[in-house]
């Protein structure tokens, strides 16, 4: 079961896939230097790492091709 459907039309421009992992990089940030909760710092930051790996590492276009 994947997290993010990365074939879905919504993930398709840039713009929204950076716009998404703003948001989870500071959510992180916000775990981290205020919260500091070990257990939501962990969340955070791995939803951010697991989207940045599907949404711009290895990223595939599909209208290429």
């Amino acid at each position: 079961m994947k997290i993010i459907d990365e074939s879905h039309p919504f993930y398709k421009p840039l713009w929204r896939r950076l716009a998404l992992l703003g948001v989870l990089a500071g959510w992180t940030a916000f775990e981290v230097f205020f919260t500091q909760q070990p257990l939501w710092m962990l969340v955070a930051g791995a939803l951010f790492a697991y989207a940045a790996w599907i949404l711009l590492i290895s990223w595939k276009d599909s209208s290429a091709g």
